[in-house]
Order: C-alpha cells, then sequence, then structure tokens
C-alpha cells in the first residue's frame, strides 16, 4: 500500500509533465494568440492582447457582453480579433460561490471526482447543473490537504462561452478568484471549452494516458505472441527430434536384420562364448573350494571336462565338495585311490563336467 502511495502520485506527475511538453509542442508548431478579458464594475471587461492583436481586439477599452451579442461596428472590430484566438475570461468572484473543503492527502489525484460527488452538498446546484472548479491543494498537515471550490450555474457561464465561440474564438476559458484572495492569486479555472481543436493539458494527459496504455497493449500482445511462436518452434522441435529418431532406429534394424552375415557371425561367437565353459573362472572356483591338505599334481581341461590329479588326506569328500558348486556336475573317480607311505595322503583321480556359469562364487 505504501509503494503505491508513492508510485501513484509519482506517475501523475510525471504524465502532466508529459502533457505539458506535447501543449508546448503543439503551441510552438502553431502559433495561438491569446486575450484576455477581465470582469470590471457595471459588467465591463477590460482587453488585455499582445502587441499583434492589440489594435485589432480594442486593448486597454472597456467591453460589455450585451455589445458582443447584439453585434455591431464594435463587436465586428472585436469578432475580426477572435478568429482563432484563445479567450481568457477573468469574471468577477461575486458571481460564484466559494467553499473550503479538507480531504486526505490521496484525494489530491481525484479531485475533480471528488468534488463532483459532493457537488450538490456544497452548492445549491447539482453536478449536471454547475460549473465548478478547484483550486491548488494546499497541505495543511496530519496527512490532509485544503483546496476551495468555486462553484456556479451553467446558466450563467453558457452564455459566455456561446458569445465567444461564435465570434470565432478556437478555445474558452473562464477563470475567477476567491474574494480574499490576492490579485497575483492563482485563479480557479471554472470552464475550459476546446471548440477548435486546440490541445490543452487535459486533453493531452488523456491522449498520453490513451497511448501508454496501447504501448503496454501491443507489449503485451507483442509478448504472448513471442510465447506462442516459442511454443510452435518447440513444438516442430520435438517433431522434428522424434522423426530423427524413427528413421535411426529404422537404420539400426535394417543393418541388424536376421540375414546379415555379420550379425549372424557375430550372434554365433556370443552364443559359443555362453555356453562354453571358461577355464579361468574354473580355476579361481577350484582354488576355493579344495581344503588345504590337498595339493593338485597335474590339472587337465578338455572341452567340457576337467580331470584333477593329486593328494588328499579324505578324498571322498572332496566328490561332494566339487559337485556343491553351480561349477561342475557329474563328479566321479576315473581311476582308483591309492596309498602310498611315503606320501602324506591319499592319491585320487577325479573327472568333473564343467558348466558355462560365470560367477566368480561357488
Amino acid at each position: 500500500m505504501e509503494a503505491f502511495e508513492t508510485i501513484g502520485p509519482a506517475f501523475s506527475g510525471w504524465l502532466d509533465r508529459v502533457a505539458e511538453a506535447m501543449v508546448a509542442a503543439a503551441v510552438r508548431f502553431k502559433s495561438i494568440p491569446t486575450i484576455a478579458l477581465t470582469e470590471g464594475d457595471e459588467g465591463r471587461f477590460s482587453v488585455r492582447a499582445d502587441d499583434k492583436m492589440a489594435a485589432a481586439a480594442g486593448a486597454g477599452s472597456a467591453l460589455r457582453l450585451d455589445d458582443l451579442r447584439a453585434g455591431g461596428r464594435s463587436a465586428s472590430q472585436f469578432g475580426l480579433a477572435m478568429k482563432g484566438s484563445r479567450v481568457e475570461l477573468m469574471l468577477r468572484p461575486e458571481r460564484f460561490i466559494f467553499k473550503t473543503m479538507e480531504l486526505p492527502s490521496r484525494a489530491a489525484e481525484f479531485l475533480s471526482g471528488v468534488v463532483r460527488s459532493q457537488i450538490d452538498r456544497l452548492t445549491p446546484w447539482s453536478a449536471d447543473q454547475a460549473a465548478f472548479g478547484v483550486s491548488a491543494p494546499a497541505d495543511i498537515g496530519a496527512g490532509r490537504i485544503a483546496v476551495t471550490v468555486a462553484a456556479t450555474a451553467k446558466e450563467m457561464i453558457d452564455p459566455y462561452v456561446q458569445t465567444f465561440t461564435r465570434l470565432g474564438a478556437c478555445a474558452v476559458k473562464i477563470s475567477t478568484r476567491p474574494t480574499d484572495g490576492a490579485t497575483d492569486a492563482p485563479a480557479i479555472t471554472v470552464v475550459e471549452e476546446n471548440v477548435g481543436g486546440i490541445l490543452d493539458v487535459r486533453h493531452a494527459r488523456r491522449i498520453a494516458l490513451a497511448a501508454l496504455a496501447s504501448l503496454l497493449l501491443i507489449a503485451a500482445a507483442a509478448n504472448i505472441g513471442s510465447a506462442m511462436a516459442v511454443h510452435a518452434l518447440q513444438v516442430h522441435q520435438d517433431e522434428l527430434a522424434g522423426q530423427i529418431a524413427r528413421i535411426r532406429a529404422a537404420a539400426l534394424a535394417s543393418r541388424n536384420a536376421p540375414h546379415d552375415p555379420k550379425i549372424v557371425a557375430e550372434q554365433a561367437l556370443v552364443q559359443r562364448k555362453n555356453q562354453t565353459p571358461s577355464a579361468v573362472i574354473a580355476l579361481e572356483i577350484l582354488s576355493r573350494i579344495l581344503p588345504d591338505n590337498t595339493y593338485l599334481t597335474e590339472l587337465r581341461i578338455d572341452s567340457d571336462k576337467v580331470r584333477l590329479t593329486g593328494i588328499t588326506r579324505d578324498a571322498p569328500d572332496l566328490i561332494q565338495l566339487i559337485e556343491q558348486t553351480h561349477h561342475f556336475t557329474q563328479a566321479t573317480f576315473f581311476a582308483p585311490i591309492t596309498h602310498s607311505p611315503s606320501e602324506p595322503g591319499d592319491r585320487f583321480s577325479i573327472e568333473a563336467r564343467m558348466e558355462p556359469d560365470f560367477a566368480v562364487t561357488p
């Protein structure tokens, strides 16, 4: 919430600066003469204009609104100067009702809307019947501001706008000052009609806000379009990867066809390797299962058969030890057991069948 309170006024101020720059640029490219009229006693208006417009507008003279409405020489002369000009009309404060309002500081961004919602309580008129303006907010401390509201009936203002518009003015601005205000105090603008298409700050602010919103929408659309394009490219890439995988699998399948002589030879070698017992593994298993009191004097391997000749203390137990493993079957004595006094045990001769088991554990 505090971040919004900080960013909101900053953004509003930035938007005002942009609008003022746009108005300044418009005025620079299109020079618009300004005629200022200040209401005096008895409904007479003193005229002030720049040097080029002074003579035509009757600067220094006093005009009455009724004379301008009735036409005549003065109205025609003033109408020539009025063509394409901006009229700034300062009315006497007696024509308005002034009310002071105290509001929270955050209401500074929405002063016009806040005052419009309470104009029927502050004045005798409703929001549709009243013409009103608000002064610049003054900080009174404790997070509050004070503003002065100047209001009057629209039916009192409309004749001025219609008269100057009929005479050719491209913009009409009607202001006033509070009764107790100094002559150099900021005026309160009550009506500002842009009848000739001249860019003012309010319209420039709206244009800048609309342009910013359009840019944000374009950026969001571009971001969404970019995401959709990336997604489409990713889908296309996945499809290409799938096609490449299928082509590669088909190539491997054709290369590994069963009738390929190279594949047939490789399969035969693998089958022979898997079905032929390993002599190295057989020696490893025998070294693990034979007791320490057994000594081999001869070991012969012929295809899948192994013959063991040696000396041991208990020859029949060797048959059981050999057949308990997964690597040997059909263990038998192929020669009788003999005993010699000069030897520490019985001489044995055992034959067994080797199995194609490649585990190195008995």
